[in-house]
């Protein structure tokens, strides 16, 4: 396979005016980078009404000439591209925000205002995008949102753009793949805490914006800090083929479900020719698995829904424009395009799957897969977000799970008490270590991580091991093509130098904790119960929401939190509550419920029982050291 890492080297070809010419001489994605440039945001920081910074696009001002030593030429090419920001035009009556957060935010201008597609992360961005947009185009009211998939640089900035008392008008409509709301609550309430703590490595959230720290993630520079709200969709687009006319603009719909998110969808504007591909193509392999963590994504049919794509939308299309990156113009050009985004994710799954029932594990195909040079030669199927390794690995444990087959792999010792042997059979610490700086002489990096992370684990206090580990993750990261390995890389050096940075951005937010179903609640408290702590207890609670009639019984038994809807079992308490007090106790805050509405009838231990044997998740657990 291309080696995800090499040593970064500048190309003495490269110069300010032609930035990427450290492998091909060829222009063309800064000329549609820049395309349509009206203004760039100047200045170009963005910040809370109290003035704390969620946006620092100044901080990449860096990213210009060569390549120093640092960092990865073709990352660094990247990130010039991906750090040029302001308010484009992609076709008259199509606009679009880039550069002023993670992802993109698009305006399709309407009969009497304009559609807003995916408001970004965080509201004070959302809002700074749209008066740049206002700016120019006068001050058009926000008539429709369209949220592309259920990811949060896509939804969390919506209070930027409209309100909630708007949309409960009908003033405003929200539009967004059936299954949105489930997905986008679920990904955020079940495994948040871990996603946002490995997140703050993946993006790379407490390193300095320098050559020897962040320079991007390949997908967009980094991810905003401010305000994630959500305003639950008010249409639900179910089929392909779909259409709907959002004030005076045709819009017709292609669902994508299972693809970068478990709810998708591209669209068509056929009276503007423009084709939307959400977040399915994009100027980067992409992630079939991410590092922050996430249901396995199902390359297969990633790749049948962009073939799917071309042949129901390439003769009405004239430009293809997505959520992230620049745009593609020219059928010749787009269709060229999202036909090599395709061909790059079916490869990586036939591939995959051949070396699998030829016996290969996934560390090994991750290792011998090679792209034909026609896929390789294209800067957007080369792995700046996602890598061909990582996602080989993610095919392997979509099919086969963790287990590879090798009996001795089956019950191996988890990493401290697998560090200690390891050492020990090694010579000791002190040995280990002085070898390892041998290798690390020598460049190979790769090992002296391997090796040193056991003696880490197996002694966390031996400075020596830490620092030569520091060292070769920096160096690791130095040489990363891939924005988000490189990320991680730096982030954990940071750790081992300076202790645990922790988790900048909380998983959830009032809006996320509001949008809660009843069964979510539960399914939130149950895989919060410690369950050894739990064993012996029993408490059984009904539940009746006084607003929407619904009713469940809950039992904890056996450690394990079980909810039945509808049960007309007797339980010890009775607790009342409306809707709007769900999310107060999701943020762990009885009073609040109580606040709220929320009643209890009978015996009130049963509900003490259940909240004192929960175990909220670590915000700042480790990950570098034991």
């Amino acid at each position: 396979m291309t080696n995800p890492v090499t040593s970064p080297v500048t190309s003495p070809e490269s110069t300010a005016d032609s930035p990427h010419s450290y492998v091909y001489d060829d222009n063309r994605d800064f000329v549609d980078a820049r395309r349509g440039l009206i203004e760039r945001l100047e200045p170009g920081t963005i910040f809370t009404e109290f003035g704390d910074p969620v946006w620092d696009a100044d901080a990449y001002h860096f990213l210009h000439g060569d390549a120093p030593e640092t960092v990865n030429p073709s990352l660094w090419r990247q990130s010039q591209l991906v750090a040029i920001q302001g308010l484009f035009e992609v076709v008259p009556g199509i606009y679009q925000g880039r550069g002023l957060d993670l992802s993109n935010i698009t305006f399709v201008e309407s009969d009497n205002g304009v559609i807003v597609i995916d408001p970004l992360i965080s509201t004070e961005t959302a809002a700074a995008a749209l008066a740049l947009y206002r700016k120019h185009r006068g001050d058009r009211r926000v008539v429709a949102v369209i949220y592309t998939h259920s990811h949060i640089d896509h939804f969390g900035g919506v209070k930027g753009v409209t309100t909630q008392a708007d949309v409960d008008a009908g003033l405003v409509q929200i539009y967004a793949p059936t299954g949105f709301m489930d997905h986008t609550v679920e990904e955020n309430l079940f495994a948040g805490t871990a996603m946002s703590r490995r997140a703050a490595y993946m993006y790379g959230m407490n390193l300095p914006k320098n050559p020897r720290g962040g320079v991007g993630a390949g997908l967009g520079q980094m991810t905003s800090t401010g305000t994630v709200t959500l305003i639950a969709p008010t249409i639900e687009i179910r089929e392909t083929g779909e259409e709907h006319v959002i004030d005076g603009v045709r819009v017709e719909f292609q669902m994508a479900p299972g693809t970068e998110a478990p709810s998708e969808m591209h669209f068509l504007f056929p009276d503007l020719r423009a084709l939307c591909m959400a977040e399915n193509a994009t100027h980067t392999l992409h992630n079939l698995l991410t590092l922050r963590g996430a249901v396995v994504r199902d390359p297969h049919v990633w790749s049948q829904y962009l073939t799917e794509a071309i042949e129901r939308f390439a003769d009405r299309t004239d430009v293809v424009f997505a959520s992230h990156h620049w745009p593609t113009w020219g059928r010749e050009n787009f269709v060229d395009f999202l036909g090599t985004q395709r061909d790059l994710y079916a490869y990586l799954h036939d591939q995959t799957l051949r070396m699998i029932n030829q016996g290969m594990t996934g560390i090994e195909i991750a290792e011998a897969i090679e792209l034909p040079p026609a896929l390789e030669k294209r800067w957007h199927t080369h792995g700046y977000y996602g890598s061909v390794s990582h996602n080989v690995k993610a095919i392997y444990q979509r099919y086969m799970g963790w287990y590879d087959g090798n009996p001795s792999r089956l019950w191996q010792h988890p990493p401290v008490e697998a560090a200690v042997r390891y050492v020990d059979f090694m010579g000791g610490a002190d040995a280990v270590v002085e070898k390892a700086q041998a290798s690390f002489d020598a460049g190979d990096y790769r090992w002296v991580a391997q090796v040193l992370d056991h003696v880490v684990f197996a002694e966390p206090g031996h400075d020596g091991a830490k620092r030569l580990l520091a060292d070769a993750l920096e160096q690791l990261g130095f040489g990363s093509e891939n924005g988000t390995w490189r990320s991680v890389y730096l982030s954990a050096a940071l750790e081992l130098r300076e202790g645990n940075q922790g988790t900048p951005v909380a998983a959830g937010s009032a809006d996320l904790l509001a949008s809660i179903t009843a069964e979510q609640l539960f399914d939130s408290l149950a895989i919060q119960i410690d369950g050894p702590k739990a064993w012996d207890l029993d408490a059984s609670i009904t539940w009746n929401f006084t607003d929407t009639g619904k009713s469940f019984r809950t039992t904890l038994h056996n450690g394990v939190f079980i909810s039945v809807p509808g049960s007309s079992a007797a339980s010890a308490l009775t607790v009342s509550l409306p809707s709007g007090a769900i999310a107060a106790l999701a943020s762990g805050s009885l009073q609040n419920a109580v606040d709220a509405g929320l009643e209890l009838h009978g015996d009130q231990s049963q509900l003490m029982t259940v909240l004192s044997v929960l175990s909220p998740g670590d915000v700042a657990f480790n990950i570098v050291t034991p």
